[in-house]
Order: structure tokens, then sequence, then C-alpha cells
């Protein structure tokens, strides 16, 4: 991670959950971190403990609506004016609501594809433009894919999910042949956990606080700092060597 001590990295979603692990990860390893989401009190609490557990880093907090692109294009700006630019770009923001296929409601399924699909899709072409015009040839664009990006599993509330994690596999694959195409070194990596304990449970059981605590009850799932220490064993990696996809599950978990 040597080489990464004061770059820049964009973190999505950086207030709670993967997204806040990572970022933490970040700073610890010397980056200079743009922390966003729609709301920065938890990441601006989590700015200060890094500072006072004296990171060589910095937190750098941001809010931003990320269904909204024009929050994302003067997000991306204000980096520029401020940072530079974008050297790691990590698309972890993400949700899922429980709409089923056959009665869900358009809104949800939208909402997931804007988020999921559409918002990275946005900050990844943004954070490419920003390395290229500053001819960076050796970024990184991370998407925090899921195991649901792979399989499909038979619960009905997360099929739409599902749908959107298997664009962000085609994506990620795309993402990596067009800079192949375009003659750079800039790499292009999926991270596809299965379970890990956060509050994306309650976010998408929001009516049934039970269902959603047994969700993390049933098995020993993974934490936010275990996707952590995945990204930075993949930006550690030699400049020769392309990680697609890892996929980490808890090892209790089946599907």
């Amino acid at each position: 991670m040597e080489r990464w001590k004061g770059r820049v990295a964009l973190v999505t979603g950086a207030s709670v959950g993967i997204g806040a692990a990572i970022a933490r990860a970040l700073v610890q390893h010397g980056m200079k971190v743009v922390g966003c989401g729609r709301s920065v009190d938890k990441i601006e609490k989590l700015a200060a403990e890094c500072q006072s557990a004296g990171y060589t880093g910095t937190l750098i907090p941001y809010k931003c609506d990320l269904s909204n692109e024009e929050e994302i294009l003067s997000m991306f700006s204000a980096i520029k004016t401020l940072h530079q630019g974008v050297d790691v770009c990590i698309n972890n923001a993400g949700l899922a609501r429980a709409e089923p296929l056959l009665s869900g409601k358009t809104e949800g399924w939208r909402n997931m594809i804007d988020v999921n699909v559409l918002a990275l899709s946005i900050c990844t072409r943004e954070a490419y433009q920003s390395m290229k015009e500053r001819n960076i040839d050796d970024g990184h664009i991370i998407n925090i894919n899921s195991m649901s990006g792979h399989r499909v599993v038979p619960q009905a509330a997360v099929h739409f999910y599902s749908a959107s994690k298997f664009a962000v596999t085609a994506l990620t694959e795309g993402i990596r042949q067009e800079l192949r195409e375009a003659k750079t070194h800039i790499r292009a990596t999926c991270i596809s956990p299965g379970l890990v304990e956060t509050e994306f449970a309650f976010r998408l059981h929001n009516n049934d606080p039970e269902k959603a605590a047994a969700t993390y009850e049933s098995i020993k799932c993974l934490k936010g700092e275990d996707i952590a220490s995945a990204i930075t064993y993949v930006l550690s990696a030699p400049p020769h060597v392309q990680i697609g996809d890892v996929q980490l599950r808890p090892t209790e978990q089946v599907s």
C-alpha cells in the first residue's frame, strides 16, 4: 500500500458498514479519502476518530445524493478543485428494496437501478476521465458487488436487487475491457461479499426488525473490516496483476 500514500480515493456510501470500514482502512494507510453519503454526520465523526488515532491519511466528508447525477458531477468538480482528482474510485454505495418481481413497486426498482447501477457507472466514468486528464496510468476502480451478482437465491424480496448486482458483474468486466482498449494500466475489480453484518438487512426489512436481526444471528457473518482487507489486498497487487473478482462468504454460509 506504500505507493498509495497521499493519493486520493473516493469511497461512496462511506457513512456506515462496509464503506466506513474501507474509508478507515485507506486513511490508516495514508490515503486522502473523500467519503461521500447522503448524510455526513457519521462520516465527520469517523474523520475525527481517524485523526485522534493518529492515522497518516485524512478523511474528507462530502454530502452527495448518488441518485442525483448533478450532485455526483458537482462532487467530482469539487474533488478536482480541492485535490486535483481521483486516483482510486470505490463504488461501495448500494441498497436493496423488498420489491418482488411480480408485485413490487416500480419506485423501489428504480431506486435500486439509480444507486446500484447508474451511480456506479457515472462515478466510474468521471473517475476515469479524472485519471485520463492527469495522465494517471495506475489508477483503480473497485466495485463492491455481492454474491447476489453471481447467483439468485429463492427469496422474492431480493430478486430485483440480485439483477442490479448481476449488472455490476457485467459492468466491471466491460470496464476492464474498455480500459484495455484504451491502452491504460488502470485496473477494474469486483469485490463480491456474501452476508456482511451491516445495516443492510435492517434497511431491506425496515418494517420487520426481528426478521432483519435474524439474518445476522443464524451464522457468524463477515464484518466490514473483512471487506476492507480485501480492498487493501487488491490495491497492493503488483501493477501486472489484474484481480477481476474477489468472492468471499462467511465460512458457514451455504448459498
